[in-house]
């Protein structure tokens, strides 16, 4: 995905937030600065995880596939050699984010042990 559609798309969902936000506090303008303070984080929780998933998937890392096989990373387990096993979605909680993201990622098999994983981490 190129930067020009990244940009696009999280300007389109910045101004929806922000007409939220806006609408929200129209609807209760006696609203409590800790009430305010959640309505703000909901909204920006919702624009952190956008670019949390458009910038993982814009990784050259997201496609194990893709990747060759000297610049692959290693198993963590035992060294070996990573083979590529297709794209799978995976939900991954952050310390940031208050709602798992669902993220495509690889998944790899280690050549070596077996072990299976999603690569990078």
């Amino acid at each position: 995905m190129d930067a020009t559609t990244l940009a696009a798309g999280w300007a389109a969902l910045a101004a929806t937030v922000a007409d939220e936000l806006t609408a929200w506090r129209q609807a209760h303008p006696r609203a409590t600065l800790a009430e305010i303070e959640t309505a703000v984080q909901q909204g920006l929780s919702r624009l952190q995880a956008r670019y949390l998933t458009d910038l993982v998937a814009a990784s050259p890392s997201a496609d194990l596939a893709a990747t060759p096989s000297a610049a692959r990373p290693t198993c963590p387990q035992c060294g070996g050699a990573l083979q590529a096993r297709g794209r799978h979605p995976r939900r991954l909680l952050t310390p940031g984010q208050a709602a798992p993201l669902t993220l495509t990622r690889s998944y790899a098999v280690c050549s070596a042990c077996g072990a299976g994983l999603f690569p990078p981490g």
